[in-house]
């Protein structure tokens, strides 16, 4: 059955100390409605909480985008604890900062699973840091929840992805700027770390099954702000003018964006699509550099949903009306509530293969739209593709209207073509060739 998130007044009563924050509400405990009144205290409690754990960049080159993910994350705890918590139980949030740095990501997770005992963690940005904590958490058998768009070519039993995979993103953008910009060349630049150069590889391998051309293809490092180079070796390649497909993360966009326009390359004739530059950024780089380029998300604020509308108006309550939201934001602050409703149907917190199972099915009547978490453990997601305007969102241009379901093994690259997921049967598991 699907559930809504619907808007609830709450109170903030909170502490941090190195680190820990604390999230409880002002409400007296029930017992949510499928919860089972018998279930053990989890072993990840503390009294009348639940530990789980947040860790995400609040410093280094990552924080501009991963700060706004854990305000959602700690708006659906309020939110949950406001409504009774989950079985009973009130969330603790344990928050830890990865500080942007792969190694630091990996620490803390491990701080997280062995000396916190959280029940489970929300966490990560890049694929990078991604990648880093997988192994810690496939050893220890235990739970992340992912909230960012990514490569694909991964499917882990320890890791719930609610971000898109790149049939949900990255393969409709290209199709859709085939189509809107017939016979444009491409050029693909992004930071030199895993997301980038697997998704190039995508496109590449998408372009040359539909077509297209690829006449460059750059990369700078994850932070990085030098990006003269870049833009006079775009600018030598598509002396005409051409697309530009843009998988920069964290501030080298800035720099970016901003050299772009400097150089006379606006989007008339060098449009861009990125798959890293949501509300929060076009807010942090400047919409004068990015009006009239494009994202492609599953979720932008401007999406016309009650859902998505209560989202806005609770999450500008709660931080501030000039605040704005965005696809990983939401894509955060959706993955607390599957997780709650998971838990609420395996009856605990502690034992993990019960919450994993009883994860694969829930649907969720999220703000962008209905979502199904699949045996893949990524989520069905409606594909949207928009333009920055002058207030800084964006008009939404494309809208697939009906979820699409996700592919994460991709099909266009021969070493993944015919592989599929599937957690609810042990047989085929991560990996299997489809018959």
């Amino acid at each position: 059955m699907t559930k809504q998130i619907g808007r609830r007044e709450f109170l903030f009563f909170g502490s941090a100390t190195a680190g820990t924050l604390l999230l409880k509400a002002c409400t007296p405990t029930a017992t949510t409605p499928d919860a089972s009144p018998t279930a053990a205290a989890p072993a990840a409690a503390g009294g009348d909480a639940v530990k789980v754990g947040i860790l995400h960049s609040l410093s280094g080159t990552m924080a501009i985008s991963e700060k706004s993910v854990v305000d959602a994350e700690k708006l659906a705890i309020k939110e949950i604890n406001a409504a009774g918590g989950v079985l009973g139980k009130q969330i603790e949030a344990v928050v830890e900062d990865g500080a942007s740095d792969w190694p630091t990501f990996n620490e803390k997770a491990k701080k997280l699973i062995e000396q916190d005992k959280v029940a489970t963690v929300f966490g990560c940005w890049t694929s990078a840091s991604r990648k880093a904590v997988l192994p810690t958490f496939e050893s220890l058998n235990h739970m992340l929840w992912y909230p960012v768009q990514y490569e694909g070519q991964e499917c882990s039993k320890n890791i719930f992805y609610t971000g898109a995979a790149p049939n949900q993103q990255i393969e409709p953008s290209v199709e859709w700027l085939l189509e809107k910009y017939k016979g444009q060349p491409f050029f693909l630049v992004g930071s030199d770390y895993v997301f980038p150069r697997t998704a190039n590889t995508i496109i590449k391998a998408q372009l040359e099954a539909k077509g297209g051309k690829v006449v460059g293809e750059d990369y700078i490092p994850l932070g990085g702000t030098e990006v003269t180079p870049i833009i006079s070796k775009i600018k030598q390649a598509l002396p005409d003018g051409g697309v530009i497909y843009n998988s920069l993360n964290g501030d080298s966009n800035v720099a970016f964006f901003k050299q772009l326009q400097g150089a006379g390359m606006g989007p008339d004739k060098y449009p861009s699509m990125s798959v890293s530059i949501a509300e929060e950024e076009v807010k942090a780089i400047g919409v004068e550099y990015l009006k009239g380029h494009y994202a492609a998300w599953n979720y932008f604020q401007t999406v016309d949903t009650p859902e998505s509308k209560k989202f806005v108006e609770a999450f500008k309550k709660e931080y501030g009306d000039d605040r704005v939201v965005n696809d990983p934001m939401e894509a955060a602050y959706i993955m607390v509530y599957l997780w709650k409703q998971a838990v609420e149907k395996a009856g605990t917190v502690d034992d993990l293969e019960k919450v994993r199972a009883a994860a694969i099915g829930q649907k969720l009547m999220a703000p962008e739209g209905e979502v199904t978490l699949e045996a893949n453990h990524h989520l069905s997601k409606v594909v949207r593709i928009g333009q920055v305007r002058d207030d800084g969102l964006f008009d939404i241009v494309s809208d697939t209207k009906t979820a699409v379901k996700p592919v994460p093994w991709n099909q266009f690259v021969a070493e993944t073509k015919g592989f599929a997921c599937d957690w609810s049967d042990p047989a085929k598991g991560g990996k299997f060739k489809i018959s």
